[in-house]
């Protein structure tokens, strides 16, 4: 029931914060131009950042479930408000303010470290992380045709979905009890001590490593119906149909990197080789968009499953190197550097497409999951894996912090 209520709330908060791409073409079509659209479909993400780690540490302190109903909540009576914005700057000001109440559902997480051993935890979170291109894909197959007569309709429909999972999470989310906190992974063994888990880099390099590959994420995410409707001459539902699709198989992705990373009891390692595919990936996207070259499409689409598929080992990494007592604060510093990002992307790549076209821009994003190939702190994690297997209290203490529900 904690994975089934996290994810609806993650399919709620994604559909909103992501699916503001999908209404690109509305927001044309009502006289705004593309790097206008832009700065509204990085309103939601703007507004999340602020709140992330406030967030973070109220789960920490009071338990998801009241975070999670009151956040999803709040979001959801202010975008059923939003349909009365008069003019783009007051509907810009409640995207804001719905993002920085549903920014709840990412600074949550300690659930999955509560209720679940580390052996099936990556896979856990890949589920629970599964749910965000579960979203985009809710979003691409949706609110294109909702939006055929204006942005009324699917800002009601978002609402809708945030109610709902405000609700489910009242009813239903019951918080594990709290454990001590470790300053490293917590697969070494819970240690009663509330010591810092950033005095050592390793928390800091995995938070930057995930935070540049959000760039190629939303990069595809938020420019991939563009790409499809103006260069390759798709139609707007054609394009957001085949999108959905390929959101799914990105959810997909999300659930075998859990997989892989629970089988190999490494977060990191798989992270590092999806980092370096992402990469390639992107280049190649860049060289067949110059080109005009057909497996442009293709490419793109695979970019939409490799690139997303990380996210869930990453907040896995972040949750146990931070600890119980610290998971709630990790995860919202992580999310907020995130969220830093995806803020900045669209309105940032827009004005590059303008200036140079997709190709070129293309070409620039590939840089950044190649760096965080590089960042990604994989000697750390396999020395503490060796550490841990010198110590058989730790091995039999391997993440059974809780119960599922």
């Amino acid at each position: 029931m904690v994975l089934v209520v996290g994810m609806l709330a993650m399919t709620a908060g994604s559909t909103f914060q992501f699916g503001m791409a999908y209404l690109i073409p509305a927001f044309r079509d009502e006289g705004l131009s593309l790097e206008q659209a832009g700065v509204l479909v990085a309103c939601p993400t703007a507004g999340v950042m602020l709140t992330l780690i406030a967030w973070g540490a109220a789960a920490d302190r009071w338990g998801e479930r009241v975070v999670l109903s009151t956040g999803l909540g709040s979001a959801g009576l202010v975008l059923l408000a939003a349909r009365g914005a008069q003019g783009t700057a007051s509907l810009a000001v409640y995207l804001a303010l719905a993002g920085a109440a549903g920014g709840s559902v990412l600074a949550s997480g300690r659930l999955i470290l509560g209720w679940f051993a580390r052996h099936e935890r990556a896979l856990a979170m890949g589920i629970r992380q599964s749910a965000q291109p579960m979203g985009l894909a809710l979003a691409a197959s949706t609110l294109p045709a909702l939006a055929t007569g204006g942005t009324d309709v699917p800002l009601l429909f978002l609402a809708g979905l945030f109610l709902a999972a405000a609700t489910a999470a009242l009813l239903l989310v019951r918080d594990p009890a709290p454990q001590p906190s470790a300053a490293g992974p917590e697969a070494a063994g819970p240690k009663p001590t509330s010591t810092s888990p950033y005095r050592a880099p390793h928390l800091w390099r995995i938070h930057a490593a995930s935070t540049l590959l959000v760039i190629p994420q939303f990069a595809v995410t938020t420019f991939a119906l563009v790409f499809l409707t103006d260069v390759r001459g798709w139609t707007v539902l054609d394009a957001g149909y085949l999108l959905a699709g390929a959101q799914a198989c990105g959810a997909l992705g999300r659930l075998g990197a859990g997989y892989w990373s629970d089988r190999t009891d490494s977060r990191l390692r798989p992270m590092r080789a999806i980092a370096i595919a992402t990469g390639v990936g992107m280049l190649a996207l860049a060289v067949a968009a110059a080109a005009g070259s057909s497996l442009a499409v293709p490419l793109l689409l695979s970019l939409a499953v490799v690139a997303v598929s990380s996210n869930g080992l990453s907040f896995t990494a972040v949750a146990e190197y931070a600890g119980s007592a610290w998971a709630g604060r990790a995860l919202g510093i992580q999310t907020t550097g995130q969220n830093v990002l995806t803020a900045a992307t669209p309105p940032v790549l827009a004005l590059a497409i303008g200036a140079t076209g997709f190709a070129p821009s293309f070409a620039v994003v590939a840089a950044f999951p190649l760096v965080a190939a590089m960042v990604v702190p994989v000697a750390a994690e396999r020395a503490a894996t060796a550490a841990q297997a010198g110590h058989p209290a730790r091995r039999h203490s391997r993440g059974d912090v809780g119960s599922r529900s």
